[in-house]
């Protein structure tokens, strides 16, 4: 398994597993926005030349935003995505980051764990956040 950050060379296998990971996939222009974005830092790992998760975020002064995270289906569980979650944190405290926040369907309760054995803590719901009308639970981390 080998960990890098992403390049522009990588946006389009990460939108094609964006979609096999995602009912409402960001699509490659989006992906390819936010990665052009000041303050972006994405993160994946491969397993040969094959891309098996990834996430991004976005910092903003003393404030970071995890806008995506994902496994290939056939890599989850076994601490890929508490890899990539690891990389976004040390970056963002890199960074001066204090505090970072993510939005989390409810019904990803597997999502939820790791992010609450990482140290997040949900703060609120947002009402129908997602295209299908689920809530989202936003979450927070403080950084020292």
């Amino acid at each position: 398994m080998n960990g890098r950050e992403w390049t522009t060379e990588d946006l389009t296998e990460i939108a094609k597993l964006e979609e096999e990971c995602f009912s409402d996939p960001w699509s490659q222009r989006m992906l390819a926005d936010s990665f052009l974005s000041d303050g972006f830092f994405g993160s994946l790992l491969e397993e040969g030349n094959t891309i098996t998760a990834y996430g991004g975020m976005r910092t903003v002064g003393e404030e970071a935003e995890i806008e995506l995270i994902a496994t290939a289906e056939m890599y989850r569980r076994c601490g890929r995505g508490g890899k990539i979650l690891d990389d976004l944190l040390d970056e963002a405290a890199r960074r001066g980051v204090k505090a970072v926040f993510l939005e989390v369907r409810v019904s990803n309760a597997a999502a939820q764990l790791l992010y609450l054995k990482k140290g997040f803590k949900g703060l609120y719901a947002r009402s129908r956040y997602y295209p299908n009308g689920e809530d989202a639970i936003v979450m927070k981390k403080e950084l020292s």
